[in-house]
């Protein structure tokens, strides 16, 4: 067993136009003072990291590096996750997802894609450059609009979808492999990759890849009314990376998983600051431990009723509360007889 590190924090939420939510430098030292001890970034925001330079640099990733570290800070993972969902995306979607790329490749996908995929990669580069060995982001989706089956879907159409996502993926893995870094897909509604039976036929449609991995957030499969905790049975091979978000699920009589159209804050399924939802991290946090995960728990702060700054301040002694230092002795070793073969046999009666 290994112990889980932490507390950690994803800026993706934090970041706004006023100090000193607006620079890199601001938001760490706001988390430091809060208490955190890593930071995984946002690589679409050139106000924390310039990802292509990042990807070519060395010294600007020790750079970077050090100057985090001056803070009392580590760099967790990079994140990808508005890029990657552009690898991936039905028409559907097209209008809302240009929003995620730059204006040049804004109306004209083909063009869309080409720069989210080599976003992807620019991202494998830039972990190796800054010595990480896992990485956050979204699979995309060709097959969500379908997702329900009515109308009866052709046959085929699931295969079809999963065979071209493969497809697109591979390549981006294969940068990842060289590098020597884990992509951990986000498990989240809204990709084709949304729970356990999904990520096991993207796997094999990617003949088992090793660097298809998992970032495991409770708070997407509380939503999904998924065993969340035996989900780390399954799957704790391939779990690579932590968001520690907590939610709730309460259905009624009126609304249940797909809660009717409702905004987040009167939906029957909607994420909570640590603490305030129903997702047993006890339970998680022994689970990841007894199967020896040792990456990082990261507070993905994302709440429809407290405030961004509280759900900080709780989060981090949240986290730290529930990281076990795992035990490096049996708790009855003080009853240890120091047995070998041959007095083993002679208990069992053999000699």
């Amino acid at each position: 067993m290994k112990t889980i590190k932490g507390p950690a924090v994803f800026l993706a939420q934090f970041l706004g136009d006023e100090a000193p939510f607006n620079s890199l430098d601001g938001l760490a030292d706001y988390m430091a003072g809060k208490g955190y001890k890593g930071i995984q970034l946002p690589t679409w925001d050139p106000r924390v990291i310039d990802l292509a330079k990042a990807a070519e640099s060395k010294t600007y990733c020790d750079e970077l590096k050090g100057k985090m570290k001056d803070k009392g800070l580590e760099i967790t993972e990079l994140s990808t996750h508005l890029q990657s969902q552009l690898v991936a995306s039905h028409p559907t979607y097209d209008a809302m997802y240009d929003g995620f790329a730059p204006a040049e490749v804004q109306k004209n996908e083909p063009a869309r894609r080409a720069w989210a995929i080599q976003q992807c990669k620019l991202g494998a580069q830039a972990s190796k450059n800054l010595g990480l060995t896992t990485h956050v982001g979204f699979s995309g989706a060709l097959a969500w609009p379908f997702l329900y089956p009515w109308p009866q879907r052709p046959a085929g159409l699931i295969e079809t979808a999963f065979k071209e996502l493969a497809a697109r993926w591979k390549p981006i893995l294969d940068t990842y492999d060289e590098c020597g870094v884990d992509y951990c897909y986000e498990l989240h509604p809204g990709e084709d990759v949304h729970d356990g039976t999904t990520f096991e036929m993207f796997l094999e449609a990617l003949d088992g890849h090793p660097r298809a991995n998992i970032n495991y957030d409770p708070s997407h499969f509380v939503l999904q009314a998924l065993d969340y905790v035996q989900f780390i049975d399954f799957y704790h091979e391939r779990i690579k990376a932590f968001h520690v978000k907590d939610a709730e699920f309460n259905p009624t009589g009126k609304q249940g998983v797909y809660s009717a159209y409702a905004g987040w804050a009167d939906r029957a399924g909607r994420f909570r600051s640590l603490g305030d939802g129903q997702v047993d991290f006890k339970a998680i946090f022994s689970k990841l431990s007894q199967y020896g995960y040792d990456g990082w728990a990261v507070l993905e702060w994302e709440c429809c009723i407290k405030d961004s700054d509280q759900g900080a301040t709780e989060g981090a002694p949240f986290i730290q509360d529930h990281i076990i230092e795992v035990v490096t002795r049996a708790f009855d070793d003080f009853a240890s007889t120091g047995a070998d073969e041959g007095f083993n046999r002679k208990v069992l009666g053999l000699d």
